[in-house]
């Protein structure tokens, strides 16, 4: 016979082990870009895919990845979009801020609930987050100034691009843009123009700028919004120098016809990957990254190599 206190331990186990199982093997990792459409986030949204399909077969468990990005960006969306996935019961968020300010205050709150946070391409470095994945965003905009100065020979009048100024990586690019110029002398910036994160707005207003500026020489694109469509660039092949932020396939094209000379990649698929890879090691495994910031190098995209740089999307960007 079953004493009293047998069955009460049978029954507390039988009760506690399948809870715990459950909770071990399933993960609800919540993905809220800065805005849909953009093959930026896109790309980032098939590495994040491939690393739930991949980790649920090496580890058996079953990741999901629920996107949850806005249309257009929207910081206050994307901060009312963290509090319904705490409320929904999201195992982790990942999430590339489009104003730090206005999303601080629900990462935060999310933390306080458990709920692990990772950004990627848009920080909120005084959040409670527990990992940002990027680059060095000012190295990033220096490096920008470095190889138009490169190509217009130390001397000329140029200009830049840039997105949404409340983001703090591209405020980042902007500082490290200026600041490399200061070692050029020869060399003076029109400005730093900036616009929504839209391929309609960029292009409009590079065209606005250079009607008012016939004598820019050249240009720093500190993101690719530009290229994102066709036909961008309005200038002879060459008259006018060219240097962007990244290397999504409709910006390869302006490469191959020369209206770009150089490319800065992100590992733009590896920061989907490593945000899902990152969290399950947090929430599975119970490890925490060493340091609070994870920053990949450029690779730079030329004619010589963009052929096989191409390559790389038929994985990145399935169709």
């Amino acid at each position: 016979m079953i004493s009293r206190r047998h069955a009460l331990l049978l029954s507390a186990c039988l009760c506690w082990t399948p809870s715990i199982i459950a909770a071990d093997t399933t993960y609800t990792l919540g993905m809220i870009a800065k805005s849909q459409g953009n093959p930026f986030f896109e790309a980032a949204r098939a590495g994040a895919n491939d690393a739930a399909r991949e980790l649920s077969a090496r580890l058996n468990l079953k990741i999901t990845i629920d996107w949850r990005t806005p249309n257009e960006e929207d910081a206050q969306k994307q901060a009312s979009t963290i509090e319904q996935l705490v409320l929904n019961g999201a195992h982790g968020i990942i999430v590339s801020c489009s104003d730090a300010n206005k999303l601080t205050g629900a990462i935060d709150n999310a933390v306080k609930q458990g709920v692990p946070v990772v950004t990627f391409s848009g920080d909120a470095p005084t959040s409670k987050r527990f990992l940002a994945i990027g680059i060095d965003d000012f190295e990033c905009g220096a490096r920008t100034m470095d190889e138009l100065a490169k190509l217009i020979g130390g001397k000329g009048v140029v200009a830049a691009i840039d997105g949404n100024p409340n983001a703090v990586n591209l405020q980042q690019r902007a500082a490290g843009f200026k600041k490399a110029a200061e070692k050029y002398p020869d060399i003076k910036i029109k400005g730093i123009f900036y616009h929504k994160e839209t391929p309609q707005d960029a292009v409009a207003k590079i065209e606005q700028v250079m009607q008012a500026n016939p004598e820019i020489t050249g240009w720093g694109l500190l993101g690719g919004w530009p290229l994102f469509t066709q036909n961008a660039l309005k200038w002879p092949v060459g008259t006018i120098k060219c240097v962007a932020v990244d290397a999504l396939p409709p910006e390869l094209d302006y490469v191959r016809s020369g209206h770009v000379q150089v490319l800065l990649s992100q590992d733009v698929y590896g920061y989907g990957y490593q945000s899902v890879e990152k969290l399950i090691d947090k929430l599975h495994s119970k490890k925490s990254p060493s340091q609070p910031v994870s920053n990949s190098p450029l690779t730079v995209v030329t004619k010589q190599n963009v052929e096989e740089f191409a390559k790389n999307w038929v994985k990145w960007l399935p169709k």
